[in-house]
């Protein structure tokens, strides 16, 4: 293998994920398929509200990130299209859960399932997904793939645990912070792509490569969209502006912003984060906040370093389509926010 080393600020185009997507087009069509063959059920409900959620838009970037691997290790099986299936049905069973618990009506700019069918169909359709991933885990026949998804899911639980426990405080700290994002985002990220190392039969080395790509990658993305919560609008970010802040989730530029407060700043930011302060007004006075502090540029910092570490990991593999479409994602995912 040669080495070759890519600057995440070296670009001239804006980033995009289309050279990934044009990469797994024709594997993701039949993901797809096995997708849309194991959310069927006798029961109608089960496939009507799975597929709200599944067919609602997302980029489909977890089982992307499988395939893509897989490409980049050469290799030329077909258990990856079944295991990158794994991956979605643990990513939607885990928004289905998370829409329940935050209370959340909007995603990816569709109402969301809870919304229409109520909380408890939400959480039985996703146990019903979690259980149909285990199942494809399961018939790969490997035990180390069902040994790394199954850990990131338990991490995953966990991470939202950890984010409930943590709602409502302001005192949570940057390191907590990371705790979670580092669980209940990048914990998925980093298994889709070690997974492909796995079937790929490929030395600890290149899994750990994998891995450590998808976790830094996993983390700036949650990182960018902690930070345009506060910057964008529902348009763009497929859920309603200011979300975290009314339910009450100390991210990072709500960390940073009361680190750098005054005391009127920060009592302001321990009265929001306690669900006392909620309104349209107050939101705005903690974008402002935020804005002054310049909590979101250097979270977005913060991102680009985590996006520098995830083309790094990538170092010590070739060149070619696959790599170009890996590195063009992260630039991708740190540039959503501007």
């Amino acid at each position: 293998m040669s080495a070759t080393i890519h600057r995440l600020d070296a670009r001239t185009a804006p980033p995009s994920l289309e050279p990934m997507v044009q990469l797994v087009a024709g594997d993701l069509n039949l993901v797809n398929a096995v997708i849309l063959d194991r959310m069927q059920s006798q029961i109608p409900l089960i496939p009507e509200l799975a597929g709200h959620l599944i067919a609602g838009g997302g980029k489909r970037m977890r089982p992307m990130l499988t395939l893509a691997s897989a490409r980049l290790l050469g290799y030329s099986g077909n258990r990856h299209h079944r295991l990158a299936a794994a991956v979605e049905f643990i990513h939607t069973a885990t928004l289905l859960h998370d829409d329940v618990v935050d209370g959340s009506d909007l995603r990816r700019g569709k109402r969301t399932a809870n919304l229409i069918w109520g909380n408890p169909a939400s959480v039985l359709v996703g146990d019903f997904l979690f259980s149909r991933s285990f199942e494809l885990m399961v018939e790969d026949g490997s035990l180390k793939v069902l040994k790394i998804l199954s850990n990131a899911s338990a991490v995953i639980a966990e991470g939202e645990v950890n984010q409930l426990t943590a709602a409502r405080r302001i005192d949570i700290g940057e390191e907590r912070y990371l705790d979670i994002i580092g669980a209940k985002t990048a914990a998925l990220f980093a298994a889709a792509c070690r997974i492909a190392a796995v079937v790929a039969e490929r030395p600890e080395a290149e899994e750990a490569a994998l891995d450590a790509y998808g976790r830094n990658l996993g983390i700036a993305f949650q990182l960018v969209d902690d930070a345009i919560d506060y910057v964008s609008d529902a348009g763009t970010m497929g859920k309603d502006a200011g979300d975290d802040f009314r339910e009450g989730k100390a991210t990072l530029p709500v960390i940073l912003a009361y680190a750098r407060g005054s005391a009127g700043d920060r009592t302001f930011w321990k009265a929001a984060m306690e669900g006392h302060r909620a309104s349209d007004d107050d939101f705005a006075h903690a974008v402002s906040l935020i804005k002054s502090s310049h909590a979101v540029d250097d979270t977005l910092a913060r991102a680009r370093h985590y996006g520098q570490r995830a083309i790094d990991a990538l170092g010590g593999f070739a060149g070619g389509a696959a790599k170009d479409a890996m590195v063009e994602a992260v630039e991708f995912a740190v540039a959503r926010a501007y």
